[in-house]
C-alpha cells in the first residue's frame, strides 16, 4: 500500500464526485500541538490544492482561520478542507486537541468514517488520546497513526512509535521507515525521496538492510494474522514468499475493517510521507457506504431502517457544526448520510436532543429547572440556501451534494448543531451524538445596561452553535452562568461575545444558592406604625417560628383569638412573612423549612391595611431570626469521579479537602476506578480545572444535586460576614 509513485493532481477547484464510493471522510484527532492543522495544509499542498502551506505563527493555515484561533495559535473549532487524490475526494476534518473543545472533536468523529491519530515525534501519548482510541475501538472505527514533526529538535521517531504501540496495542505497525530525506516502503522495499516538493524513487541504501528486514518481517506477520486466508500464515512460516499484491490487498481490508492500524511517518514542513498518507486514506479507509449509519427514527420515535447511503434513499443529513456572523449570517456544516441535497429546496429540520437524553444539563444547583438559551427541541421546515464545499473559511460553490459527502449550507436560520435535515414529506431524526457535560460555571454580567439586549442575542446564537455551552439564568442568585468545558472554552465564548457581537461582559464571583433556616423555636414581634397626616399605617403581630424537617417547605398557622388581627389581614401577615423569607433574614438567602404561627396582634379601624400587616409580618420574622440560632443550608452534590487506579488516593484526598464524603469505589475496567462521593457545591466551582490538573487530563467526573445540608459554623460565618 502506498508504494506506488503518484504526482499531485494540481486541482485547486472543489473536487467533485458522482459516487459515494469515491468519498473518504477522515477526521484528524490527537493532542494539542501534535501538528494536525499543519498536516492538513501539507496534504493540500501534496494534492495540488495549495501551492504552499500556511503557517500557524502567521495565522495563514487553512483550518485555523477564526480570529480567536489566530490570536491563540491553536485550534478551537472543527474545520473542513477537501482534496482529490487518485479520483477519490478526501474530506479532511481538523479537530482541536485541547480538552476544552471536546465537543468539536465529537462532532468531527460523528461526521467521519475513519480517524487519523496524529502524534508528534517529540511527545508522548497523553491520557485523553488513549481514552479516545478506546472509544473508537468500541465502535470499530478504522484508524491509522501519523507520527509528525520528524524535523523537530527533540524528535525521536522510534520512541514515538513505541509509545503509540504501548498505548494503542500490538496491531499498530509501521508501513514505512523514515530517513533523512524521505521514507522507505517496507513492503515494496523502495526508498521514496522528497526534494523541493518532488518525490523520486530508488533502491534503499544498504545501510538500512538489517532494519528493513527486521521491521518488514514483523509487519508481514501482522498483516497475515489479519488475513481472511487461513492458509497464508502456514505458507509464510513454511518459507513461501507471499506476493506483495496479496499482502497489500489483505492490509487494505484489515485497515477498512478496523482491525489493523498502520503507522505513517510524516514531516509537514518538507512534505515527506504526505503522498503515502493519501494512499492510505484513499485505498485503505472505507467509503461512506461501508460505514454504518447512526440510528434513525421517525418523528414519532419509531426506529427507521429503510435508509442506505444512496441517492434513491430518503434525505438524511446532520448539522455537525454551526457558525454565525453578524454580517455573513449563519452557515451550517452538514454531513449527508443518504439522499441528495440541492439548493433552494425545502427540508425538515429536527432538533430532538432532550427527547433522547432528557435535560442534559442536570441540576447544578438544586433550585429547580434551569433557564437555558438554545438547545430546545424543535421541528420546522426551512428552505436551503446556497451550497458550498468549504476549504477552511473559503466557500467553493456546489450545485448539489451526494450521499456520503460533506458541505456547507447558507441561510439555515433555525438549524443548530446536532439537528437532522430530512425530506419534509418524510421527517426523520438521527439519534444525536452524546456530548460531555459542561461542568465549569462562570458567572457573567453585561458591562453596561445598554449591552444587556445584545448579550441575550449573542448568548442565544453561541448556544445554538455549541452544544457544550450551557447558559443558566439562575432565578435565586439572579446571575447569568455560563457552564463551560474549561477556562479556555470560557475564554473563547467571552472573546466571541466581545469581537463578534460587540458586547463586553464582566466575570463576577459565582454565588452558590444557599438557604437559611431556623435552628430552634423563636418568637417575633412585628410593629409597623406610622402617622404622617391623613390615613396612617398601623399593624402589630406576634408570631412563633419553629424549624421543620428538610424538604417540608413552609407552613403557616393562624391561632389568633378574639379578632386581635381582623380576618382579612391574616393572609397579609402570611404574605409579608413569605416575602421576607425570599429576601432572607441573615445572609440574604431564601428561608426554607419553617412553620410560622400567628399568635396575636393589634389593628386600627382606620389606619390598618393589607400593606401595613405585610410589613408587620416581615418585621416579626426578622426579629424572631435575631433571637434564634440561624442555620445556613448548602447544596450537596453527588460526585462520581472516573480515574486511573493509581490516582485513587490523590483524588480521595482532594475530595476530603473539599469537605467531601467518599461513599465508596467501584472497579470500572481498563485499570480505572469510579470514586463516589458527596461534596458541597461551594467547593466544586473550579473542580473541572483542578481535577484535570491533578490527573493530567486522565480523569472525568459527573455531578448531580442531592440535597441541602447545614453548613459548618466556620464556613457559615464567612458567608454571613460577606453577606
Amino acid at each position: 500500500m502506498a508504494d506506488k509513485s503518484h504526482g499531485s493532481n494540481g486541482a485547486g477547484a472543489a473536487p467533485a464526485v458522482d459516487d459515494p464510493a469515491a468519498v473518504r471522510n477522515v477526521v484528524l484527532v490527537g493532542p494539542s500541538g501534535g501538528g494536525k492543522t499543519t498536516l492538513v495544509d501539507a496534504l493540500l499542498v501534496a494534492s495540488g490544492v495549495l501551492s504552499r502551506p500556511g503557517c500557524i505563527a502567521d495565522g495563514t493555515t487553512v483550518c485555523d482561520h477564526d480570529e480567536a484561533e489566530i490570536r491563540q495559535q491553536r485550534s478551537v473549532s472543527l474545520a473542513l478542507a477537501s482534496l482529490s487524490h487518485d479520483g477519490v475526494k478526501v474530506n479532511l476534518v481538523d479537530t482541536p486537541g485541547y480538552a476544552d473543545f471536546v465537543g468539536e472533536l465529537r462532532a468531527g468523529l460523528r461526521a467521519a468514517d475513519c480517524a487519523l491519530f496524529v502524534i508528534a515525534a517529540n511527545e508522548d501519548v497523553d491520557e485523553p488520546t488513549k481514552s479516545l482510541w478506546q472509544e473508537c475501538s468500541q465502535v470499530g472505527m478504522p484508524r491509522a497513526v501519523v507520527i509528525t514533526k520528524l524535523d523537530h529538535a527533540r524528535a525521536n521517531y522510534q520512541n514515538a512509535l513505541a509509545a503509540a504501540q504501548n498505548a494503542f496495542g500490538d496491531k499498530v505497525l509501521p508501513l514505512y521507515l523514515p530517513t533523512d530525506d524521505g521514507v522507505i516502503g517496507l513492503l515494496s522495499q523502495t526508498h521514496y525521496e522528497y526534494a523541493k516538493g518532488k518525490r523520486t524513487t530508488h533502491a534503499p541504501d544498504p545501510s538500512y538492510a538489517d532494519q528493513i528486514e527486521e521491521t518488514r518481517g514483523t509487519l508481514i506477520e501482522g498483516i497475515i494474522e489479519e488475513s481472511e486466508d487461513e492458509s497464508l500464515m502456514e505458507r509464510y512460516l513454511g518459507g513461501e514468499k507471499i506476493d506483495e499484491a496479496v499482502l497489500i490487498d489483505d492490509l487494505e481490508k484489515a485497515v477498512a475493517r478496523g482491525s489493523f492500524f498502520p503507522v505513517i511517518p510524516v514531516c509537514s514542513s518538507t512534505g515527506v510521507g504526505t503522498l503515502e498518507l493519501l494512499e492510505i486514506a484513499t485505498r485503505g479507509f472505507p467509503s461512506p457506504r461501508e460505514h454504518p449509519l447512526p440510528e434513525v427514527f421517525t418523528a414519532q420515535g419509531a426506529a427507521f431502517t429503510k435508509v442506505t447511503c444512496g441517492s434513491d434513499s430518503p434525505l438524511l443529513a446532520e448539522v455537525v457544526k454551526t457558525t454565525s456572523d453578524p454580517y455573513v449570517g449563519r452557515l451550517s456544516l452538514v454531513r449527508v448520510f443518504s439522499g441528495t441535497i440541492r439548493p433552494d429546496t425545502t427540508v425538515h429540520v429536527s432538533g430532538h436532543f432532550t427527547s433522547f437524553f432528557g435535560a442534559s444539563v442536570g441540576h447544578h444547583n438544586g433550585a429547580g429547572p434551569d433557564s437555558l438559551a438554545g438547545h430546545v427541541d424543535h421541528d420546522e421546515d426551512e428552505r436551503i440556501g446556497a451550497l458550498s464545499f468549504p476549504l477552511g473559511k473559503q466557500q467553493r460553490p456546489a450545485s448539489m451534494v451526494l450521499p456520503g459527502d460533506m458541505c456547507a449550507i447558507g441561510r439555515l436560520s433555525r438549524a443548530e448543531t446536532g439537528d437532522t435535515l430530512s425530506d419534509k414529506a418524510q421527517p426523520l431524526v438521527l439519534k444525536p451524538w452524546m456530548m460531555p457535560e459542561s461542568l465549569l460555571p462562570v458567572a457573567i454580567q453585561a458591562h453596561a445596561k445598554t449591552d444587556e439586549d445584545k448579550l441575550s442575542v449573542g448568548l442565544g446564537r453561541l448556544a445554538a452553535e455549541d452544544p457544550t455551552l450551557r447558559i443558566e439564568q439562575n432565578p435565586e442568585t439572579h446571575q447569568i452562568v455560563l457552564w463551560c468545558m474549561g477556562e479556555a472554552h470560557a475564554g473563547v465564548v467571552l472573546d466571541a461575545l466581545a469581537n463578534r457581537y460587540g458586547v463586553t461582559v464582566d466575570t463576577v464571583e459565582l454565588r452558590v444558592p444557599l438557604r437559611e433556616t431556623f435552628g430552634g423555636k423563636a418568637k417575633g414581634h412585628g410593629r409597623h406604625v406610622k402617622q404622617s397626616g391623613g390615613h396612617g399605617q398601623y399593624a402589630v403581630c406576634d408570631i412563633e417560628v419553629e424549624p421543620l424537617a428538610e424538604g417540608s417547605g413552609f407552613e403557616f398557622r393562624d391561632k389568633v383569638v378574639g379578632g386581635a388581627v381582623p380576618r382579612q389581614f391574616i393572609p397579609s401577615v402570611e404574605k409579608g412573612v413569605r416575602a421576607q423569607m425570599e429576601r432572607g433574614v441573615h445572609a440574604g438567602y431564601p428561608v426554607v423549612d419553617i412553620r410560622v404561627t400567628l399568635l396575636d396582634g393589634k389593628a386600627h379601624n382606620v389606619d390598618s391595611s393589607d400593606f401595613a400587616f405585610q410589613m408587620a409580618g416581615a418585621l416579626a420574622l426578622k426579629e424572631a431570626a435575631a433571637a434564634a440560632k440561624a442555620a445556613l443550608l448548602e447544596p450537596i452534590d453527588e460526585v462520581s469521579v472516573l480515574i486511573p487506579d493509581d490516582l485513587v488516593g490523590a483524588v480521595m484526598s482532594d475530595l476530603s479537602g473539599r469537605r467531601g464524603r467518599v461513599l465508596g469505589t467501584d472497579t470500572a475496567g481498563n485499570d480505572r476506578t469510579l470514586v463516589k462521593s458527596e461534596v458541597p457545591q461551594v467547593e466544586l466551582t473550579r473542580y473541572a480545572i483542578d481535577l484535570r490538573s491533578l490527573s493530567h487530563g486522565a480523569a472525568s467526573f459527573t455531578r448531580t444535586f442531592a440535597r441541602y445540608e447545614p453548613m459548618p459554623e466556620s464556613a457559615a460565618a464567612r458567608v454571613k460576614s460577606v453577606g
